[in-house]
């Protein structure tokens, strides 16, 4: 598993996170490989700036220097930084929305989030792209930078990331299920391969003042190979 580079110099470093790799080491696991350790290994100190789920891919910042690192935090934290993420999600909501309700971990289920009235503030907007019968895209604009932030305020409006096995109801997409009774597996396959088979959540885009020149810095990553599985095969069987 590799990480793709974007961008590049003497302060930070930007690069691609594929689904599957976590973001930073888990303490239980020492010897699970992460994005951190990688660049770790090549750049020697390197500092976490923010972070995106293990199944979520696409851009991540790290800081190279101490200084650089306190000053893009800072701009994370006051919101200076614009997130922008690419979501696939159950059915057809709204043309756009903004959701405004604050999170918390939830006291059931440790480790994941929850809408309460005394959480921390999070805000989200976001605006559907296509629409297609069982999901549609959309492009999502964080505002806050709070834990499943997305995955729990799409899921409170009832439209759920299309695969979140936590928030959602599954954890993998069969090309069978738009095909029906028209699908056939391969001449050597003896079960289907899921079209995706990790969240359908995808870092974008960001958009930050670089730490020492105060240059604005906008970077994209483009839609995953598997959402584009996805979307294809899904307008095939439209028309």
């Amino acid at each position: 598993m590799k990480y793709n580079t974007i961008y590049e110099d003497e302060h930070l470093i930007a690069v691609e996170k594929p689904a599957g790799m976590l973001t930073v080491g888990d303490r239980y696991d020492t010897n699970t490989v992460h994005l951190r350790g990688l660049l770790k290994q090549k750049y020697g100190e390197i500092f976490v700036v923010h972070r995106i789920d293990k199944d979520t891919s696409g851009l991540i910042l790290f800081a190279k220097d101490a200084e650089s690192h306190r000053q893009l935090s800072m701009d994370f934290e006051s919101h200076e930084v614009e997130k922008v993420y690419l979501a696939i999600v159950n059915g057809i909501p709204p043309s756009e929305g903004e959701i405004n309700e604050s999170l918390a971990e939830s006291v059931h289920k440790p480790g994941t989030m929850t809408v309460v009235r005394k959480g921390k503030e999070s805000f989200t907007k976001y605006k559907v792209i296509e629409q297609f019968q069982l999901f549609s895209l959309l492009e999502v604009e964080i505002l806050t930078g709070r834990m499943h932030q997305i995955r729990v305020h799409m899921a409170y409006i009832g439209h759920p990331l299309f695969i979140d096995p936590i928030y959602g109801q599954r954890d993998h997409f069969l090309l069978s299920e738009i095909k029906g009774r028209r699908f056939r597996l391969g001449k050597y396959e003896e079960e289907e391969r899921p079209l995706m088979s990790r969240l359908s959540l995808h870092a974008h885009k960001l958009s930050f003042t670089h730490p020492v020149t105060k240059e604005r810095i906008q970077l994209t990553s483009p839609m995953p190979k598997d959402f584009k599985a996805v979307i294809n095969q899904t307008k095939k069987m439209q028309f």
